[in-house]
């Protein structure tokens, strides 16, 4: 059975940084494609970057420049680095194992 489960969301000022983790179980992060998305209040849920099974990568505008995603294959997990967040970055962020396992989700919350 595959889970993954995120972590590492909370509650940051405007400018300051996040590390999210999404960890994988019963299948790995090498099999297929991983990705972020992020569903704000009242919004559909929206790609925010993804890493493919040979980390190539690739991020929406919106992100470009603040956020890196990256992969630990010992550990099994995938990571969020978020720099410079903004208060519309708030969001539920998702981790997506492709095709269709999916975390519960972390909060993410940018306000002073």
């Amino acid at each position: 059975q595959v889970q993954v489960v995120e972590s590492g969301g909370g509650l940051v000022q405007p400018g300051g940084s996040l590390r999210l983790s999404c960890a994988v179980s019963g299948s790995s992060v090498r099999s297929d494609t991983m990705a972020w998305y992020r569903q704000a209040a009242g919004k559909q849920r929206e790609l925010v970057a993804f890493i493919s099974v040979g980390k190539a990568t690739y991020y929406v505008d919106f992100v470009k420049g603040r956020f890196t995603i990256s992969r630990d294959d010992e550990k099994n997990t995938v990571y969020l680095q978020m720099d410079s967040l903004k208060p519309e970055d708030t969001a539920i962020y998702y981790c997506n194992l492709r095709p269709s396992y999916w975390g519960p989700g972390t909060q993410v919350t940018v306000s002073s």
